[in-house]
């Protein structure tokens, strides 16, 4: 049987399962929260609901891989690093220079980290970890899956700035968005669990997670999303800024006296959103534990959902409606309050959620019967769409 080790690196997270394939059965799976921060908690699930947990402090990404790797020999899911067979990496930015996943060169390694403008916080970091991964299994395949494969079809009018139309052009400057992953996997658990074809669903799609996205589907494929040229963009997210004035950013340079921008980009990237704003952690369960008795993590959760609402309203608006609105991600998954706070937001709409089903948290539909639009929770699962698409290379 072979092993495929599916690697999703996120901006505060690693997330990793390995699959025994063809059956597509995970073997083990694991996380590691809360990534170069004090606190980082490593966790592994295997065997028969078997779990492993440990707290180390500031437990980077090449120090959370080979952990992974030294404790899957540990706890005897695999006997030897030999019995992995193929590598798979979550990369966030493929600009318009890859529409489907590929085997790893050194070609494509380096396009990849040419591609670290659309992506600043995550392609460095991805093309990190793939070459960590090819230097501990130097006899393995690596293979590289695209977040922003699934919005290379953008409408034009969604996709590009009302920029000077030859710079765009000349440029490439356009919406690449993220988690393009993760919303086309939604797409197609939605239409299952609606018993529709994919090719007749419209959704919007809410990825939400340290890093949050949002996506508009028209009849199965992209019609909008909420990130752009960079994952920077679009909803306030654990420590993106998300949507700031253009001109916020020359100001802030000249009364701050900084005169590298790449100091500002740090500060929206890594210093800005839930993080910025409450003052406390981009962590949501951290913010919302104050929000009664601290104004400022009341006001961080405040502007989330705001924001979130703001995009949700128009992409039903775009769409004129949809067959349903799909919460994920950690966030949208976990937090029952959250969903709630955001489907009252959007009741204009018609939208309504019954209350234990949004308490039971569980797959599926979790709106009342006369809600206008169904809402649903679906669990996002980007590991599984990414060994399948490695698989169909493989073939």
């Amino acid at each position: 049987m072979q092993k495929t080790l599916i690697i999703n690196a996120g901006s505060s997270s690693l997330k990793w399962q390995l699959f025994e394939m063809p059956a597509e059965t995970v073997l083990a799976s694991g996380m590691v929260e809360r990534i170069s921060m004090p606190g980082s908690i490593f966790t592994i699930k295997y065997g028969d609901h078997q779990k492993f947990e440990t707290v180390v402090d500031n437990l980077d990404q090449n120090q959370a891989a080979q952990m992974m790797l030294a404790e899957l020999q540990r706890l005897h899911v695999i006997q030897t690093l030999a019995e992995i067979t193929a590598v798979a990496h979550r990369v966030v930015a493929g600009g318009e220079t890859f529409k489907h996943a590929v085997e790893v060169t050194p070609a494509v390694l380096d396009t990849i980290k040419q591609l670290s403008n659309f992506a600043p916080l995550h392609n460095p970091m991805e093309a990190k970890g793939i070459e960590t991964m090819a230097q501990t299994l130097p006899n393995v395949k690596q293979y590289a899956v695209f977040d922003s494969q699934f919005f290379t079809d953008l409408p034009e009018m969604n996709a590009i700035y009302s920029l000077p139309y030859e710079l765009t052009q000349k440029y490439h400057i356009r919406r690449y968005g993220e988690h393009g992953i993760s919303h086309r996997y939604l797409t197609n658990r939605a239409a299952e669990l609606l018993g529709k074809p994919v090719s007749a669903v419209d959704l919007v799609t809410l990825h939400l997670g340290s890093g949050a996205s949002l996506a508009a589907v028209k009849a199965g494929k992209a019609y909008d999303t909420s990130m752009g040229f960079t994952p920077l963009t679009g909803v306030t997210m654990g420590t993106r800024a998300g949507d700031v004035d253009p001109a916020v950013l020359p100001y802030l340079m000249q009364v701050l006296k900084i005169s590298d921008p790449n100091e500002i980009m740090m500060m929206l990237n890594n210093k800005s959103g839930l993080l910025g704003v409450s003052g406390i952690s981009p962590d949501m369960r951290e913010i919302k534990a104050q929000e009664t008795t601290n104004p400022q993590a009341k006001l961080a959760v405040d502007i989330f959902v705001n924001r979130i609402t703001k995009y949700a309203g128009s992409y039903l608006t775009e769409l004129h409606g949809a067959d349903a609105v799909i919460f994920a991600g950690g966030i949208g998954e976990h937090n029952a309050q959250l969903r709630q706070q955001i489907v009252d937001e959007l009741s204009i709409f018609g939208l309504k959620l019954d209350a234990d089903l949004n308490a039971a948290g569980n797959e599926g539909v979790i709106s009342s019967a006369d809600s206008a639009i169904k809402v649903m929770l679906i669990p996002t699962n980007e590991e599984l769409a990414m060994v399948r698409q490695v698989a169909a290379l493989q073939q």
